[in-house]
């Protein structure tokens, strides 16, 4: 039987329910009900939880809901319009029909529990400086009141502009406290990009890191009619100027409201309404608010966790990808409140170099790199191992043999080593987790983009497996997870806990659209019914707009993205993505590698070498160790991308040629062949426009800005 015949309908249900929902607690065996208080003064007489025992036998995990179920009157399963709930994907059993909560149910439940633990954690004049759970609690409420103070109003944007810290974090669950949406705005955006969505959520209050993203707001603050106020959040303000304020002053402003005003607030919060914007990184046209309840939150957060079998109190994380996108934002604020877990916060330059430094110092329970970070480690690993000894490299290389047979012995499951196995890991295992600060890691996780074979079994050769998690900003995340007790190599694990995968239209070979269901299926976007449209059908699935098959153990793989398909000439569909990893696996030099094609005879490619980059993060003309002496390797004498173009060196032209040659003689059709390529003068970078804010590929926007070379492959 396919997955897609034991897909059933009839085993969800959709619940209509009437806004004084209070008798949703789950009456079970596997539940107990245990009273607590809220941490103000007097107890809230209403709030018993519903707790899952763990399944260790210790106290209960943190309580699934509180106050009883929170739920608004909702007759659909979307809602374009912010203050419209929906209906939940509930399902009749299992973790998908766990009650639902709000996001303050959620934290209060922590606190109540993990109060005096440590939440947050981050650096001030190089000294990590703490909060607890409880003080993580009143700070939020702290920044609600002021927020009320300003003016927010209920469902109004309060935009976050600015790299991870704890005020990011204050500033986003202080306004979801004070019933505003959280709004995370990427830090690469340009004033007007700022505009856009600072307009679109309606925003009352911009909260900005220093006076770089200050003067951005600055530039569009004429354009923004509902804004109230600005708060940055780090350093003084180089100016006084008129409803700007700085951290310590805005976190003051709400004294004088009443801690009753915002209670009645919090409690008129429903687990179905809308609390959090994520806005889609905008590759085609303008970003898409993507709209997430309370319980999209809450549930997946739950879910994933669970899945994973984290720890109550026991995960500690490092805080550095952007919070604006969904996959940080989820590990990093809420799955880490769910299971009270530490976050750290890395040095703003985390990207350019100092996130080693960090992870050395925090040693994190789990950590969480987007593709090109896992390359970048690869790289820097490989360049110090090229000045190694002789001596070194035979060991290590006789190391990273018995590593990748035992790291695949553990994917299929069988728990012996090969041989030599013990020493390995003494002097070589061991060693490398320590230098990299994954020592105390249980688990690592790819993500956000595709990552190729060649760096996976790189890192499994050290006896380190990058579990691929696969998910979007419309599932809240994770759709699948791939974790130590379930994953394959190139898959991106198995459907989350509670939900449910539909591959839609699938051909002879098993490949459909991949469509999903379940509790962590957003609400809609924001003021765009028209796109709604295109992302969910008539019964509530949600089009992915990726092409993936599933293997006979329910793996899921990704083959394409529908999208990004190359047609040719000759009506042949072509997903670019194996081929140019392919390519990247057979010439180490290349960096990146994009395929072109659409609609003409033959397809070619734009190539960009490995380079390094600036303070700025932007790529510069030096190529990097490794592509030196990969150059020497080859007779060439090189150390700029400059001169191999300018040059058309010769040896380097050649041995380009002969990795397509190998790509080529793979392909399943002379379709599916690369004619012709060139070597473009620059990498492509976040600053330059041709990565997205966790590095991934925006072929419309290479597209445009290389359309002359692209012409010239094709004589226009």
């Amino acid at each position: 039987m396919s997955a897609d015949e034991c897909i059933s309908q009839s085993d969800s249900k959709e619940i209509a329910v009437s806004g004084n929902d209070s008798e949703g607690s789950v009456k079970t065996e596997e539940y107990q009900t245990v009273a607590l208080h809220d941490s103000k003064d007097q107890p809230n007489g209403d709030c018993s939880f519903s707790v899952m025992k763990s399944n260790t036998g210790n106290d209960p995990a943190i309580p699934l809901t509180t106050g009883g179920v929170r739920l608004a009157p909702a007759q659909d399963l979307w809602s374009t319009v912010k203050n419209k709930p929906v209906k939940l994907r509930m399902e009749t059993s299992g973790l998908g029909s766990e009650p639902p909560m709000t996001i303050h149910q959620m934290f209060l439940a922590t606190v109540q529990k993990y109060g005096d633990y440590p939440a947050l954690r981050g650096k001030k004049d190089g000294t990590w400086v703490t909060l607890t759970y409880k003080e993580y609690y009143q700070h939020a409420r702290a920044a609600a009141k002021s927020f009320l103070k300003l003016g927010l109003e209920r469902f109004h944007g309060v935009g976050i502009l600015g790299f991870n810290s704890p005020e990011w974090f204050i500033a986003d669950v202080g306004c979801i406290l004070a019933g505003g949406l959280a709004t995370g705005v990427y830090t690469t955006n340009s004033p007007e990009a700022c505009q856009y969505v600072a307009d679109n959520c309606e925003a009352n209050v911009l909260v900005v890191e220093n006076n770089k993203q200050l003067i951005k707001i600055l530039q569009v603050r004429d354009q923004l009619p509902h804004l109230k106020a600005i708060v940055q959040y780090k350093g003084e303000l180089e100016q006084k100027l008129p409803n700007v304020y700085t951290w310590a002053e805005f976190m003051k402003l709400g004294e004088s409201v009443p801690d009753v005003e915002l209670d009645v607030l919090i409690d008129s919060q429903k687990a179905n309404e809308c609390c959090t914007l994520i806005y889609t990184s905008g590759t085609t046209g303008n970003p898409k608010g993507v709209m997430l309840s309370h319980d999209n939150i809450t549930w997946t957060a739950t879910a994933a966790g669970l899945m994973t079998s984290l720890k109550m109190s026991e995960e500690e994380i490092v805080s550095y990808l952007p919070l604006s996108h969904v996959a940080a934002q989820v590990q990093d604020m809420w799955i880490c409140m769910r299971f009270a877990a530490i976050t750290n916060f890395a040095e703003p330059d985390a990207l350019k170099g100092s996130l080693a430094n960090t992870l050395r110092e925090v040693r994190p329970t789990s950590f969480l790199g987007v593709p090109r970070v896992w390359e970048k480690m690869q790289e820097a690993m490989k360049s110090v191992g090229a000045k190694s000894s002789v001596t070194k490299k035979k060991i290590a290389d006789w190391a990273k043999g018995i590593g990748l047979q035992a790291s695949y012995n553990a994917m299929n499951g069988d728990s012996s080593v090969p041989w030599g196995f013990t020493l390995a890991n003494a002097l070589v295992f061991k060693n490398v987790r320590k230098a990299l600060g994954l020592d105390r890691c249980k688990a690592c996780y790819t993500g956000a983009a595709p990552i190729t074979k060649d760096t996976l079994e790189y890192f499994m050769s050290l006896y380190i497996t990058a579990f691929e998690l696969y998910g979007m900003s419309e599932s809240t995340g994770p759709h699948t997870i791939s974790w130590a007790e379930g994953y394959r190599i190139m898959s991106c694990g198995k459907v989350l806990t509670g939900c449910k995968t539909k591959l839609d239209k699938p051909d002879t070979d098993g490949n459909g659209e991949i469509c999903f269901w379940g509790r962590h299926v957003f609400m809609g976007y924001l003021n765009m019914p028209d796109k709604i449209e295109e992302a969910l059908d008539a019964e509530g699935w949600l089009h992915s707009g990726d092409l993936g098959k599933h293997d006979k153990d329910d793996f899921l793989y990704i083959t394409g993205r529908i999208k990004e398909l190359i047609i040719t000439a000759g009506g042949e569909n072509v997903p670019p993505v194996p081929t140019e990893d392919a390519l990247k696996e057979e010439v180490s030099i290349i960096s990146n590698a994009m395929l072109v094609g659409d609609k003409k005879k033959f397809l070619s490619m734009l190539l960009t070498l490995k380079c390094n980059i600036d303070d700025n993060g932007d790529p510069t003309d030096e190529l990097t160790p490794l592509a030196v002496e990969f150059c020497r390797q080859h007779g060439v004498i090189a150390s700029k991308v400059s001169e191999i173009i300018n040059k058309t060196e010769p040896a380097i032209y050649k041995v380009i040629q002969e990795g397509i040659d190998r790509v080529n003689a793979k392909a399943t059709s002379n379709a599916q062949r690369v004619q012709k390529w060139t070597i473009l003068p620059r990498d492509f970078s976040i600053s330059g426009g041709e990565l997205g804010p966790t590095m991934k590929l925006k072929r419309p926007v290479v597209s445009k800005m290389y359309q002359e070379d692209i012409n010239k492959f094709y004589g226009e």
